[in-house]
């Protein structure tokens, strides 16, 4: 082959690169995983659940003092926090179920 051949066949490569790289599926970025939902919440988990798992009974008890040793707690078992609110809206406020919900979301 020619000197001159060679260079318009580098030159027609090199040309065309750039064009097979532009037509080629652009890189994705890596997905990420969808955050992990909360083993427990004060609105979907019933308190028997709650009361069942001695970390989650710890956090519901550091944030409403007394709720967990109540004498009527065994009858609100299949209720939630969130439903035993209407009932007990001075010790049940948004502001403690937040709290809960953020010590109950450090579960694993």
């Amino acid at each position: 082959m020619t000197m001159i051949r060679i260079a318009i066949i580098a030159t027609l490569a090199a040309a065309a690169l750039p064009a097979a790289a532009m037509a080629a599926e652009p890189a994705k970025p890596a997905t990420q995983a969808p955050a992990e939902k909360p083993k427990y919440n004060t609105g979907e988990t019933d308190i028997g659940t709650l009361l069942d798992d001695p970390a989650a009974k710890a956090i519901v008890e550091k944030h409403i003092p007394g709720f967990t040793t109540n004498e009527q707690v065994e009858m609100a078992r299949s209720m939630t926090l969130k439903a035993v609110q209407a009932y007990a809206a001075e010790d049940v406020t948004d502001e403690r179920l937040a709290k809960i919900d953020a010590d109950l979301a450090t579960l694993k």
